[in-house]
């Protein structure tokens, strides 16, 4: 415990970073970034035509501002013009509680009141409150957003608190509850999905962590995509069965911890008449090598867009 929602840092001394690095360490796709670029004056100021974007720390600061503001239900528009406008987000006011969680609080001073928000439902487990600002942010900011920019640095930090002084295991537990609850919530059923062929989701074997995979699962349901959930752990030969049932047009198989990503889980997925497209989902994959046919997904974003692309049906 208390691995599972590690976020990797980008070296502070670095004096710019390329896109593919920005985007990890903002949560967002590489193609976020661009779009913000071309549609708010949101790219590096010294970018200049026909060259890479290469981002400076302020570059960067002003888009954890706009993703700040974001969080806070403003449009896009409205979040790029005020970053732009100032070098930082108004503060919340933190009330820290009774019961000992202000040093929790602490760590969130200069996140979004979303943050805030969720860090005050959970030290008082309070699930209603959770639950519901969890699915409101979903309403207004998008799936992804909020697990990245929302739930993953409030399990960050409750995860590193634990590792610290072993605190906090029952709030950890508590919120991966009730993010789960919401995610399940925000889940349409996909009466007629976009695509034909269903898209099968599942951890790699003995592989628990299957909240991203909700996550996940969420995303694209919300999106028209059609997919079979198999949840935790599951056996490879169980994976190769549904394969031969449901002929899938795409299976995604999700490691949270290099332990578990066994790249032989995808030697027997079944060949199909049809082509399957085959993806290894999530940070424990990083360092495996992957037959030819597997594409790797590091991330939700990342995996979101892909899977959509080469199942296709993109808008």
């Amino acid at each position: 415990m208390g691995d599972h929602f590690r976020v990797p840092l980008i070296d502070a001394e670095d004096e710019t970073l390329p896109v593919a690095a920005v985007a990890r360490r903002l949560g967002v796709a590489p193609a976020t970034l661009r779009t913000w670029d071309r549609r708010y004056g949101m790219g590096p100021r010294a970018h200049t035509t026909g060259r890479h974007r290469r981002y400076t720390h302020d570059d960067i600061a002003r888009l954890e501002v706009m993703q700040q503001v974001l969080l806070r239900g403003a449009t896009p528009a409205e979040a790029a013009g005020y970053a732009l406008r100032t070098s930082a987000p108004p503060e919340p006011a933190i009330v820290a509680p009774s019961d000992g969680g202000a040093s929790l609080f602490r760590e969130f001073s200069t996140r979004s009141s979303s943050v805030l928000g969720l860090s005050r439902a959970a030290m008082a487990m309070d699930a209603v409150a959770a639950q519901r600002l969890i699915s409101d942010g979903i309403e207004a900011l998008g799936v992804v957003a909020v697990w990245d920019g929302v739930v993953r640095p409030v399990l960050a930090a409750l995860a590193s608190r634990w590792e610290l002084a072993g605190e906090c295991v029952e709030i950890e537990h508590f919120v991966h509850e009730c993010a789960l609850a919401a995610m399940i919530g925000a889940t349409p059923v996909v009466a007629t999905p976009r695509n034909p062929r269903p898209v099968l989701l599942c951890c790699a074997p003995d592989e628990q962590h299957s909240l991203p995979l909700y996550v996940l699962r969420a995303a694209l349901a919300r999106d028209g995509i059609g997919t079979q959930m198999l949840g935790a752990a599951l056996p490879t030969a169980a994976l190769a069965s549904a394969v031969r049932r449901t002929g899938p047009a795409a299976v995604a198989v999700w490691a949270q911890l290099p332990r578990h990503a066994d790249a032989e889980v995808f030697e027997e997925v079944p060949r199909t008449r049809q082509r399957v497209r085959l993806f290894a989902c999530g940070p424990g994959w990083f360092a495996t090598e992957l037959p030819d046919r597997v594409d790797r997904l590091d991330d939700l974003s990342d995996a979101l867009h892909r899977i959509e692309t080469l199942v296709g049906v993109t808008r």
